[in-house]
């Protein structure tokens, strides 16, 4: 019974409730298109998922560690136009370019973590003013319209995968960018640095007494998050067009799958795994509604009472009363 007792409270805490939503939804997608579970049809699910799912991997290191990044919708949108306007259809330029837009990936997310951690600026408005600079110069460099074109080489990562596989047909190269990455995320959290990151989100003080880097540690989340927006920019690339506003929203629907995944705001609390989980939800979410004929509309209003009802439980857990232990009871008790 006890056994039990503690299988129920995994499923049903945060982390482990995402799983449980997931496997719901993907049934209601199930019930509506009995074909969604053939091959094709959930490998094309999955390669759209990807880039949401490797943001959600970045952001996650972010909000664990006590901060948020508002910037990786701007900065996928800029990585998309600057490698078009950079390649401008010369397959030659396709690796080169590929290594500008890593660096400036890292460069974004330096740049938000020195600011945060050094100048102590809140992360929101760090992130926040990041997103404006952002989304302002790539108009200004592009004069409204951004121009050139991305190779085939460059677009071979988010469009295409091994072929002729059995049952499944495809199995594209995000899905085995995203298991990679995501699988280097889980590994990362159970470093030193994963530590540090969860001891800073919970008490920085504390972290700080005991000798942790934490300022360091946080400024490296911002970076990781900088180089996840930028593996989902050259994904994106691989199906969207060349336009700024491909990553626009796209901040607030992973902070929505990262809270979705039982991600505490605030930090100190949460899995990777189960970000990640969060962001295939989402994605999920969005098939049935597309399924359902639903609206588009519809969807920040979801994200916004997902992100509502993940702050109330957050802000309710830290005002609930420890409970009594054994020996306070027994001390409190008269003889």
């Amino acid at each position: 019974m006890t056994r039990f007792r503690d299988l129920f409270a995994k499923a049903t805490n945060p982390t482990g409730t995402v799983f449980i939503l997931l496997v719901l939804i993907l049934a209601g997608v199930f019930v509506m298109n009995p074909g969604f579970f053939e091959g094709p049809s959930l490998m094309a699910f999955l390669k759209q998922a990807a880039p949401l799912v490797i943001l959600a991997a970045g952001q996650y290191f972010v909000i664990v560690s006590g901060n948020f990044d508002l910037s990786v919708g701007a900065l996928v949108g800029a990585q998309v136009v600057i490698a078009a306007r950079l390649i401008d259809g010369e397959e030659s330029r396709t690796l080169p370019v590929i290594l500008v837009m890593i660096a400036f990936g890292i460069a974004v997310g330096l740049v938000n973590g020195l600011i945060t951690t050094v100048l102590k600026v809140q992360s929101f408005i760090t992130t926040l003013g990041m997103l404006l600079v952002l989304y302002g110069a790539i108009r200004l460099w592009t004069g409204g319209a951004p121009t050139g074109s991305l190779s085939e080489a460059f677009r071979t990562a988010g469009r295409f995968g091994i072929e002729d596989v059995p049952v499944l047909g495809q199995i594209p190269w995000a899905l085995l960018i995203m298991i990679g990455l995501g699988a280097g995320a889980v590994v990362l959290m159970r470093t030193r640095f994963g530590r540090i990151l969860m001891a800073s989100g919970d008490n920085e003080r504390a972290a700080s007494l005991s000798g942790a880097r934490v300022d360091a540690a946080r400024t490296t989340a911002f970076v990781l998050s900088g180089l996840s927006a930028t593996v989902a920019g050259i994904l994106i690339g691989g199906y969207a067009g060349v336009s700024a506003q491909v990553g626009d929203g796209l901040e607030f629907t992973v902070i929505t799958a990262v809270v979705l995944g039982g991600v505490v705001l605030g930090g100190g609390r949460g899995s990777v795994l189960a970000a990640m989980a969060g962001a295939l939800t989402i994605e999920a979410l969005f098939t049935l509604f597309n399924q359902m004929a639903l609206p588009a509309t519809l969807r920040p209003t979801v994200q916004g009472a997902i992100i509502i009802a993940a702050v109330a439980y957050a802000a309710r857990q830290r005002t609930r009363p420890a409970p009594a232990t054994p020996t306070a009871t027994a001390t409190a008790t008269p003889s």
